[in-house]
């Protein structure tokens, strides 16, 4: 058993690290502020191949596998770009996916390298405010019309819709009144953001302002049956082949983000001198963080395990789920932790913590919670009657 990256891996991390340096924290701190998506920072990732680490050689991509997109996605987080910077190029890492497993060959060859070249910029739309993390029960609703769908819904939380030119869109294309179960009559496309037939609203939120979340009210867009991804029904199916790689990379940007607050407050606490003495001396100071280390570290274990199980082609569901949650519950202790240290300055934006602990909210929440993986546990693995 071997818990060192190889070679390759650790070339992957250090040439990120590089990169990530020309953005420093008065880069991401401005962008904080204007909340301008940060182009420039994207467009060096994206010149240096990194969009398609995870994608097939055959259509411009490294051909690695999740493990290497979430050493990356890792090493943008805790760079100190936090989620600001990891959240920019997220979807492209794993949203694909579906493409490569279920796509033609024909849409692979149309839809990947733009992707992967960053000619193209996709959005996921998902969620719905009606249907939360009970994704079954959406109700966009996709109705065929010769070689075209016609679909009208609305979806929330849509990341990037602002800038981007295609999306990922999962629809009901049966009425689930018809349906065996809730699963079943959904169907997933990829396609043009036909902003003449689609309202991208902004929502302003408490995090993360560089990139940003949107409601999408849909009136009579029209979708070729060309961009169907997968055969008409197969949308769930096709979708759940992008939750746990999701899962595994947002967790390995929350030990990221973690780690850079907590580097942040040991830092401050050795040099912060309060009754003649460094505050870090104090156990009470101390104690803490060594805790948050711990936690941390644990985390990042558990998210590579979970990367290696998929990569092998083998059920990763339990550990995927664990990741995110050890993850969030590290990272977020961890920013809490480095904002209290930094006492009333912890409160101050020059000191970066402040954002820390206001995006380590976001692998919190999304892309599912921390009570529904209890739930899945409980579940799944302890063989318990399912509670909802």
């Amino acid at each position: 058993m071997d818990f060192e990256f190889n070679e390759q891996q650790r070339a992957i991390q250090d040439a990120v690290v590089r990169i990530c340096r020309a953005f420093g924290d008065d880069y991401w701190l401005a962008r904080d502020t204007d909340g301008e998506f940060p182009e420039a920072f994207v467009k060096a990732i994206t010149e240096s191949g990194w969009l398609g680490i995870a994608m097939p050689e055959a259509f411009g991509g490294s051909g690695l596998g999740i493990t290497e997109a979430a050493i990356l996605a890792h090493a943008i987080a805790r760079s100190g770009a936090g989620m600001s910077g990891a959240s920019a190029v997220h979807l492209n890492l794993f949203g694909p996916n579906p493409i490569v497993v279920f796509g033609t060959e024909e849409q692979k060859q149309r839809f990947l390298p733009p992707l992967i070249q960053g000619k193209d910029r996709a959005c996921f739309g998902v969620t719905e405010p009606d249907a939360g993390l009970n994704t079954t029960r959406l109700e966009t609703r996709a109705v065929r019309d010769g070689d075209h769908y016609i679909v009208n819904g609305r979806k929330h939380w849509t990341t990037m819709a602002q800038t981007a030119n295609k999306i990922l869109l999962v629809t009901r294309t049966t009425p689930i009144s018809e349906c065996a179960k809730p699963s079943e009559g959904l169907t997933l496309f990829y396609t043009d953001l036909d902003q003449a037939r689609v309202e991208v609203r902004l929502i302003e939120k408490m995090g993360r302002k560089a990139v940003d979340s949107n409601a999408l009210f849909i009136d009579d867009m029209i979708i070729p049956v060309a961009d169907r991804i997968g055969a008409e029904g197969d949308g769930w199916k096709c979708l759940l082949h992008g939750l746990n790689p999701e899962r595994i990379l947002i967790a390995a940007e929350a030990v990221g983000l973690g780690q850079v607050a907590l580097e942040r407050a040991a830092a401050y606490a050795r040099e912060r001198i309060v009754f003649d003495r460094p505050i870090g001396k104090n156990q009470a100071i101390q104690h803490p963080l060594a805790v948050n280390w711990m936690e941390l570290e644990a985390a990042h274990l558990m998210v590579f395990k979970a990367a290696s199980l998929y990569d092998a082609g083998k059920p990763c569901g339990a550990e995927a789920n664990t990741a995110k949650y050890l993850a969030a519950e590290a990272a977020h202790q961890a920013c809490q932790r480095s904002v209290l240290t930094h006492g009333g300055m912890g409160y101050a934006k020059e000191y970066h913590v402040e954002r820390y602990l206001r995006e380590i909210m976001i692998p919190v929440i999304a892309p599912i919670s921390q009570e529904l993986i209890k739930s899945y546990i409980g579940e799944r693995i302890l063989g318990q009657s399912k509670s909802y």
